[in-house]
């Protein structure tokens, strides 16, 4: 039922009251509840972004001239993501996140497509099945045709995206992981093919950007998948995923400053005079790019690495647990993302069933699997996480939900 306004005001006592009502029902993500959406670094980080954010909520990134301190953060945080991704020097910028990093990459990628290799006509672009569903949405912003290919192993095939690529191809992509399984695709493949047939090569990294250099660090063997390889010309990383920064904050990268030029929006023609962004978004919250500054340089190198190393415990642990309870986990996970399955159990049962005990996680529908991804938090909550689950394996029996849980 529609709400109208109030007519007088309210107490900010009295409306933080209410709030905290209203999220009575919320999922406990500070004790570990969750395993999407929320990635629990702790409570000094969350305490170092909030305040962070609080310093320049009211300030807009969308004026550089008027908030140069805005300007020298975001380009130091940046430059950070351009240090641990082989990246050169300048070529980036924050976006609001994933979805916006992934569209104006594919904004660079039409643009250069166009101007510089004089494509016309209908475009396209070629994914992985694998790749996430924001490269539809831009597509679809920009009527660009997706040509999804088969998986092999739950990893992008190669030769499979050769095949669907033609010359009105002006993207392909490799995930760095993908989602639905945590996987790294075959990056090297990708960009042997890219410099063989002059493509541009996207790594999505959404996920994997900001924690895929310090597992290396910490002793991983993590593939090449960023700017060391030459046939990569942009990348896509979100601060507020494994960066542990506040919501609202992602990073796009280019191989070079001439790339990069392609994402910019320049517009003088009206009364207003001429405006620069550099993302789809016009105003930039000043405290999504002030968090991410802080956060950043409050971990360093030691303390990202710390952090990571926390996820990827609990990562084999729970992967070893539900081995151990008949599951198989999908591929050879890495960072901080897993899948999970049984043939002879039904995962979207058992999802719902963790969810009366408190647990919210993803699934996977293809295959049905149960999907985690991971926080420092769930180091500490890894035991209960196991016994929980051979509880709703038992407890699921031959229920079978009507459709999987939907994510908005």
């Amino acid at each position: 039922m529609r709400q109208p306004l109030p007519e007088h005001g309210t107490g900010w006592s009295e409306l933080k009251d209410r709030m905290l009502g209203y999220a009575a029902g919320d999922v406990r993500w500070r004790e570990g509840k969750t395993a999407v959406y929320v990635f629990n670094a702790g409570p000094d980080v969350e305490q170092v972004q909030k305040e962070a954010y609080a310093l320049f909520q009211s300030e807009n990134g969308l004026g550089p001239a008027a908030f140069p301190s805005l300007k020298r953060m975001e380009e130091e945080v940046v430059g950070f993501g351009l240090g641990l991704l082989h990246g050169p020097e300048g070529a980036g910028a924050i976006t609001s996140g994933g979805t916006d990093s992934i569209t104006m990459a594919l904004k660079a990628a039409r643009d250069f497509a166009r101007k510089e290799r004089c494509v016309t006509g209908p475009l396209n672009i070629v994914v992985p099945r694998s790749a996430h569903p924001a490269f539809d949405k831009a597509c679809a912003i920009m009527e660009i045709e997706v040509r999804r290919t088969a998986l092999n192993d739950y990893l992008a095939d190669p030769e499979a995206m050769a095949a669907a690529a033609d010359a009105s191809t002006v993207m392909i992509v490799g995930s760095a992981p993908n989602f639905p399984f945590g996987l790294i695709d075959p990056i090297a493949a990708l960009s042997d093919l890219a410099l063989k047939r002059d493509l541009w090569l996207h790594v999505d990294a959404c996920v994997g950007g900001y924690i895929a250099p310090f597992v290396r660090m910490n002793g991983e063997a993590i593939a090449p998948f960023d700017f060391e390889l030459p046939g990569v010309r942009s990348m896509s990383a979100d601060l507020h995923k494994y960066g542990y920064c506040a919501k609202g904050a992602s990073t796009v990268f280019f191989r070079s400053k001439a790339l990069m030029d392609f994402m910019i929006f320049d517009f003088k023609d009206w009364p207003g005079g001429r405006m620069v962004t550099p993302t789809l978004a016009g105003t930039r919250p000043g405290g999504a790019i002030s968090a991410a500054w802080a956060v950043m340089n409050f971990l360093g190198v030691a303390g990202y690495r710390v952090k990571h190393a926390l996820v990827t415990e609990a990562r084999a642990k729970i992967a070893a647990g539900a081995e151990a309870l008949g599951f198989t986990v999908l591929g050879r996970p890495q960072l901080g993302l897993l899948a999970f399955t049984r043939a002879d159990a039904d995962c979207l049962a058992i999802w719902a069933k963790l969810r009366e005990r408190g647990w919210f996680s993803g699934v996977t529908t293809e295959p049905r699997s149960l999907h985690l991804m991971l926080s420092p938090i769930h180091a500490e909550v890894a035991d209960q996480y196991l016994a929980d689950l051979a509880w709703a394996l038992e407890a699921a029996g031959g229920a079978t939900p009507t459709e999987a849980p939907r994510y908005a």
